[in-house]
């Protein structure tokens, strides 16, 4: 007796017109090509900001990056690093901002997304920034390390 073969299932009407669809596209682009979608892209939706008046304290230029901890950056910046714990700044990816000597500036920092996890680039923040422990763990790191003064953070 000859084997059964399986029958075969008829693609669903969304997955042929995906394909469809697919086919088509790639007819019609040049390799290489980009294309982009419609509409606008709203970077950082709903997240909380808020703005720091920063004051470079030291004797060189110091450039923070976009996506730094703002709380971490450099100990010769003087700004409230309490209110900038799980912050960075609203500047756009792979941008900075840079900080003269002697030079004051207000700056908008942005709340971190994703996880919220940190490990800090100067070693003071370790872990859930949405956690009041860690917070004080840090912001005591902070005072020890000279990053900041105890009572005001600043």
């Amino acid at each position: 007796m000859a084997k059964r073969q399986p029958a075969k299932k008829s693609p669903s009407p969304k997955k042929a017109t995906r394909k469809t669809v697919r086919a088509t596209e790639r007819a019609s682009l040049i390799p290489g090509e980009i294309v982009l979608g419609t509409g606008d892209i709203v970077a950082l939706a709903n997240r909380p900001t808020l703005t720091l008046r920063v004051t470079n304290h030291g004797d060189r230029p110091i450039q923070v990056g976009s996506h730094c901890h703002f709380f971490e950056v450099n100990r010769a910046l003087r700004f409230s690093r309490e209110q900038a714990f799980g912050f960075r700044l609203n500047v756009p990816a792979g941008t900075a901002v840079r900080f003269e000597p002697g030079e004051e500036k207000r700056v908008t920092l942005v709340a971190l997304g994703g996880n919220r996890i940190a490990h800090g680039i100067n070693g003071l923040t370790n872990g859930a920034l949405d956690n009041a422990r860690v917070k004080a763990q840090a912001l005591k790191r902070a005072v020890e390390l000279g990053f900041c003064e105890e009572g005001n953070a600043q």
